[in-house]
């Protein structure tokens, strides 16, 4: 079987879906269920029908994209990534598993290859938490991490929920029904831009993730006491904003003092009230964002951070209110996806640094329902999230190559 990427026909491809944007080049917006990510979802259904694939998409808008195996009641093999992308963002993001899976499954076509499972090319649904403040809804609830229910409930910025939003964009059906069964994969693989510097530090065009790292995210709330700021003596405040900026220091030697570089606390917002230059914040509203690969010592770390907060509420007068938004486990990729991957690697002669992926990804969801790994390919100075991030040409075919080796491992 000799496997060959379209270099530029992919590429070209990348280019046309970035054009679907809100945002002016190079910068890429695409928010899920807008006019412009609908455009971009009809343009990438059309590719796949192209390439021979079935498609269907479910109540929450996942699309499946399937080419029949040798034994199409068999478990599927699954690869894909997302096309939504946050406000001023690059069109790498997601992009690259997605037209790189479609890419891999042609190259497999075009090789004569025949699985035996059947490969599905899967394009998640609001993997970005841009529109509804969560990440991954889609693989969320096909993974039942999430219920219906309380997805239904999930508002945006306007007010309008996930139920309305999605019956506007034309998406029917019950969204307890988009749960897969445990069985519906044998095995599922991302392909994925790092989003960090460390395989364009080492020189490495690939890496397979050992383990991807979740994160557990909070509201905290502060409440002071306001007051003229000429007016109000240093002995007597009660400032919000000064018990904030103790806390945020507080959250960083946490992390540090966790023994892992795999450990990383971010407060992202940090909202103050009133905001006038001569008025003692009396409020302040702040996120938490705290992430590692292993559970136990990221809620280690948060005790240590909630015992801080006590603290610095009582010597300060302030009350400080936490709300937990959500937590996730962490999750090891399977021995057997990483097998695939490496075997692959090595075929074509590819060196590959084995690392984690310190980004969450839709993958960590499937990892619930199915044997999962991940594949990364570097960007440049591990920019991501911004106009100006890039993965070179011959990265994103060398991981499609890679991509599509795996796939034909685990559905032969």
């Amino acid at each position: 079987m000799k496997l060959e990427i379209d270099q530029q026909g992919l590429l070209s491809e990348l280019e046309t879906l970035a054009t679907f944007s809100d945002a002016e080049p190079p910068a890429v917006t695409r928010i899920v269920f807008t006019p412009t990510d609908l455009k971009a979802r009809a343009w990438m259904m059309a590719r796949c029908e192209e390439a021979g694939l079935a498609v269907r998409q479910d109540a929450i808008g996942n699309i499946f994209t399937r080419w029949d195996g040798a034994d199409p009641a068999a478990p599927a093999v699954g690869t894909g990534s997302h096309i939504d992308a946050i406000p001023n963002a690059g069109k790498y993001d997601g992009v690259v598993g997605v037209l790189g899976g479609l890419e891999a499954i042609r190259a497999l076509q075009r090789s004569g290859f025949r699985p035996k499972n059947s490969i599905e090319l899967l394009v998640f649904a609001t993997e970005e938490p841009t529109r509804f403040g969560i990440g991954c809804l889609g693989s969320r609830l096909l993974s039942g991490t999430l219920s219906a229910e309380a997805a239904a409930k999930l508002k945006d910025r306007d007010g309008e929920s996930v139920e309305e939003v999605r019956r506007k964009a034309s998406f029917s059906g019950q969204l307890q029904d988009v749960k897969l069964p445990k069985s519906y994969y044998k095995a599922f693989v991302e392909l994925h831009i790092e989003q960090g510097p460390l395989l364009e530090r080492a020189k490495i065009s690939l890496g397979i993730v050992k383990s991807i790292a979740a994160p557990a995210s909070f509201r905290i709330a502060i409440e002071g006491a306001g007051g003229h700021a000429g007016g109000v003596l240093m002995p007597d405040r009660k400032d919000a904003l000064c018990a904030a900026a103790e806390l945020i220091l507080a959250i960083e030697t946490a992390a540090h003092a966790s023994g892992a570089l795999d450990t990383v606390a971010t407060v992202g917002v940090c909202d103050v009230f009133p905001g006038a230059v001569n008025s003692i914040p009396s409020r302040v509203g702040m996120t938490l964002d705290i992430r590692d690969t292993d559970l136990a010592r990221r809620d280690g770390v948060m005790k240590v951070i909630e015992r801080a907060s006590q603290g610095i509420a009582a010597k300060r007068q302030v009350s400080i209110r936490w709300e937990l938004v959500n937590a996730d486990a962490p999750a090891d990729c399977a021995p057997e996806v990483r097998e695939a991957l490496t075997d692959s690697c090595r075929q074509h002669g590819f060196p590959f640094l084995e690392m984690v992926s310190r980004a969450y990804h839709d993958s960590l969801f499937v990892s619930r329902i199915a044997p999962t790994g991940m594949l990364f390919i570097p960007c440049r100075n591990g920019y991501s999230h911004r106009p100006d991030e890039y993965a070179a040409p011959e990265d994103i075919a060398r991981g499609a190559l890679v991509l599509a080796g795996a796939l034909a491992k685990l559905s032969a």
